[in-house]
């Protein structure tokens, strides 16, 4: 940790390089878990087109990217045991934005909460494919606003984190 944060790189640098290996690494498993779903199950990824699963795929990158970011931040300012945080904030929102369910079957506040996570549009987004109605109008464009919000926040929030961190010594604590 001390050796990533310490190099002269811009915090830009250091998410896209993670990002775009990421998005390589889920690219190939989206690509053999719709093949083999598709052998073993009949079930055609596909058939909605390439744009709109390609717009899907986008929208599911930009949210781990914006998860990776605020992970990051957790783990500067509170060191290593905020990692959990990446497996607590994704559970959470499995189970908070309809990725089992539709989101207009939870209990107050719950569907509230739903709607200020980009990752509910784009799964309803996904769902409208496949037979389920569209609960949400112009999902697209409030799952990449919201996206493009929190990216924001977190990029102006992480490069501050580790301008304090450096100034402070704290990434020489991290690795001890």
């Amino acid at each position: 940790m001390k050796h990533t944060f310490i190099a002269p790189i811009h915090p830009f640098q250091l998410i896209s390089g993670a990002w775009l290996i990421g998005m390589a690494r889920a690219g190939l498993v989206f690509l053999l878990l719709a093949i083999f779903g598709g052998i073993a199950f009949s079930f055609n990824f596909f058939q909605t087109g390439i744009i709109s699963l390609i717009l899907y795929l986008l929208g599911l990158f930009l949210i781990a990217v914006s998860i990776g970011i605020a992970v990051c931040i957790l783990v500067i300012l509170f060191g290593y045991k905020a990692e959990v945080a990446a497996w607590s904030i994704t559970s959470l929102m499995a189970l908070i934005c309809g990725i089992y369910y539709p989101v207009s079957i939870l209990p107050s506040p719950f569907p509230e909460i739903a709607r200020a996570i980009p990752l509910t549009y784009f799964l309803e987004y996904f769902r409208s494919f496949y037979g389920f109605e569209r609960e949400i109008n112009a999902i697209l464009f409030r799952g990449f606003g919201l996206i493009g919000i929190y990216l924001a926040i977190g990029a102006v929030l992480l490069k501050w984190v580790i301008h304090h961190a450096r100034k402070n010594g704290t990434f020489i604590k991290l690795s001890e």
